[in-house]
């Protein structure tokens, strides 16, 4: 399975997230997996692909222009994908992978993690799409699309597109995968 992580690329986020994006990748590893990332050598994206790398998986980076020009392209790629942009990017990961899982993240993560939302609601794919409420971090996230169904703004339940899961273990169930 190609597993495609959506996460942060910014330093200094709660050390127990880097704990976790990289039990995430041993999984993906082990499980002989290829990990599908954003291709930055920073923050979680670095330490899902460290990680599945080590332990064996194939690491695949969708990497746009302006992260190669910046410098911080990550040297742990088996495959690297350049692309235009992060629309490209979007798309790239979407057909490259099987399933797609969302760490905590930015405004980049959230905008991945909607597009590949919306994209099943409309019936272009039917993969699975986990958003890893580690620590409770997407509580908030998890609360506001609550608010929006309960005022119609979401055509059917936001939950049948989107499992949510509090730990690696909910994660691999959602997935269907064993460690």
């Amino acid at each position: 399975m190609r597993i495609c992580v959506f996460c942060s690329a910014n330093g200094g986020l709660d050390p127990d997230f880097y704990t976790m994006a990289a039990e995430l990748g041993r999984v993906i590893g082990r499980g002989g997996h290829a990990l599908v990332f954003g291709g930055t050598d920073m923050g979680l994206m670095q330490a899902v692909a460290e990680a599945a790398r080590e332990a064996g998986g194939r690491v695949i980076g969708v990497v746009p222009e302006r992260v190669e020009e910046r410098g911080h392209t990550s040297r742990l790629m088996d495959v690297h994908i350049p692309c235009a942009d992060l629309t490209d990017r979007k798309q790239l990961m979407m057909a490259q992978a099987d399933a797609f899982v969302a760490l905590p993240g930015g405004i980049g993560t959230l905008d991945e993690l909607f597009t590949v939302a919306a994209a099943a609601t409309l019936g272009y794919h039917s993969k699975p799409l986990v958003l890893f409420n580690m620590k409770g971090y997407w509580n908030s996230l998890i609360a506001m699309l609550d608010d929006l169904a309960a005022s119609g703004a979401v055509r059917g339940r936001w939950r049948d597109v989107v499992s949510v899961a509090g730990t690696l273990e909910e994660v691999m169930e959602k997935l269907k995968i064993k460690s």
